[in-house]
């Protein structure tokens, strides 16, 4: 059997701190792991925006409840689930990806948590583990299972090492050239071909 694990954000939804940052009008908070590879360094620089503006996660929870997939990415997940186990491998935070996983069909999703106060300050983040979208594909192939992964920035180039098959989608130019060894599609037309392409079994469109 098969599994497709993919990325979310950027993915199948919107960056969520881009959106975010467009919102508060907050240059800053639209770097993501495209631009800062370190996944630490990243949320240590997105919480200290947040506390120097005063803003919790309220504040983004409103803004996440206004978003809605990519254009596409609902039907794909659909046509996935009819040929694979689907899987989302993301680092988002479970209490930000409820109203875009409903959107989604819920499919499974592994990510990690946030630590929120009593005022409803982010103060912190809790990993699921280290580098957690690799382990858990090596997991998956402890199962037996065989994978194909997709995603789009610095911190999937692991998971799709791992993978069976990794696969970049609507990455920029900068993964794309320091990762040549991944196929790169910007359709889901050309993404869907791609897991085609790579699974062992006969599939069609």
């Amino acid at each position: 059997m098969e599994i497709a694990c993919l990325d979310l954000e950027g993915v199948l939804v919107p960056e969520i701190w881009i959106e975010f940052a467009k919102v508060t009008g907050i240059e800053s908070l639209k770097a993501t792991t495209r631009d800062i590879p370190d996944y630490d360094v990243l949320m240590k620089q997105r919480l200290r925006i947040l506390e120097e503006n005063n803003l919790g996660l309220k504040e983004i929870q409103d803004v996440i409840a206004t978003l809605k997939p990519l254009d596409g990415a609902v039907e794909f997940v659909d046509w996935l689930r009819e040929r694979f186990q689907v899987i989302i491998l993301s680092d988002t935070f479970y209490e930000f990806s409820q109203p875009l996983m409903r959107q989604l069909g819920f499919p499974t999703l592994l990510c990690h948590r946030l630590n929120v106060d009593e005022r409803g300050r982010v103060v912190g983040y809790t990993l699921r583990q280290r580098d957690p979208k690799r382990q858990s594909v090596l997991a998956l192939k402890t199962l037996y299972y065989r994978i194909i992964a997709a995603g789009d920035s610095y911190n999937d180039t692991t998971m799709l090492g791992e993978a069976d098959q990794g696969i970049l989608f609507h990455a920029p130019q900068n993964v794309i050239d320091q990762f040549p060894q991944f196929p790169a599609v910007h359709t889901y037309e050309d993404l869907k071909k791609e897991f085609i392409k790579a699974s062992n079994r006969e599939l069609s469109l």
